[in-house]
């Protein structure tokens, strides 16, 4: 099977870079910078005692000669208009295309522009970053990759989709709900980054303030009242799980929108916060702290 990662940052580097080392058949389509610092320096990935050197199969927009098998969509919010285009040539009437950005955006845009049988839905959970070298650096010992049919449809392919993701050196699982899975990442990830945003520190730190338990929980509460209002209720356990990770005292967890926005750089303010807050307000759920964190991450990307 043809895989073809979009984007060779932390996420796309991680699992391009875990797939080409089980042997798959793995091309990275990047921009031109990116491609000189992997052609200089391979793409590595460091962190946790490891260092692992791979030699990539690049390839750069226009590049593309026909159809891939996969395509594993990785960029962020900002580059999602453009990896479409890029990606257009590498979709076929066999092509699945597995995207694991934040939020459900890049799902509209998806379908609208390579129909509902191309698009499968996607989850991915890994806990690292680009270091100054540019490798891939893990920041904890996580990685897994959860995708499947979307809306209750069924499609043969996904099972060899699945089978080339398996056994790969990191976690896979097919599932046939994957819809409710993406709300309830949404869900965590926009809580998570709510907390450090509105805190203006780390989980530790929030928890650490009178009333930051209090503002947590209640972010917590909003983000899972979305998600069931849209018809994908969060489990108990996994809400369980987020109130304690976002309440957690002395711990150094931020979400990466809270480094990217510490760091002075461009956040994805509407994948997951500004697309939140518009769901909510169509089905009537009051947002008031999530509103105002889309607020804070707009106008610093303004600013940035």
């Amino acid at each position: 099977m043809r895989i073809l990662i979009v984007g060779a940052g932390a996420t796309g580097g991680f699992f391009g870079g875990r797939l080409a080392q089980a042997g798959r058949d793995v091309t990275f389509l990047v921009r031109e910078g990116r491609a000189r610092v992997l052609r200089e320096r391979g793409l590595r990935i460091v962190g946790l005692g490891e260092e692992t050197v791979i030699e990539p199969q690049l390839v750069t927009a226009g590049g593309i000669e026909g159809p891939y098998d996969l395509v594993l969509l990785t960029v962020k919010e900002a580059g999602l208009a453009g990896a479409v285009e890029d990606i257009a040539p590498a979709v076929g009437p066999r092509t699945r295309i597995v995207p694991v950005l934040n939020g459900l955006h890049q799902i509209d845009v998806l379908v609208e522009r390579f129909g509902e049988e191309a698009v499968l839905g996607g989850v991915a959970l890994v806990m690292a970053k680009l270091d100054e070298n540019g490798d891939v650096a893990m920041l904890a010992d996580m990685g897994s990759l959860v995708h499947g049919v979307r809306g209750g449809r069924t499609d043969a392919r996904v099972e060899e989709v699945h089978e080339a993701l398996s056994g790969a050196g990191f976690r896979t699982a097919l599932s046939e709900s994957i819809d409710a899975a993406m709300w309830s990442k949404w869900a965590f990830i926009a809580s998570l980054g709510a907390v450090n945003v509105l805190g203006n520190g780390t989980v530790g730190e929030v928890a650490a303030a009178p009333g930051g338990a209090e503002l947590a929980e209640a972010v917590v509460a909003e983000a899972a009242s979305v998600a069931a209002a849209a018809g994908y209720p969060i489990p108990e356990a996994d809400l369980a799980r987020t109130r304690a990770m976002v309440t957690k005292q002395g711990s150094d967890d931020t979400s990466s929108l809270f480094r990217d926005l510490s760091a002075g750089l461009p956040v994805e303010a509407e994948q997951i916060f500004g697309d939140l807050v518009a769901r909510a307000e169509a089905l009537n759920v009051p947002v008031p702290l999530l509103g105002a964190v889309a607020v804070r991450v707009r106008v610093h990307n303004a600013r940035s």
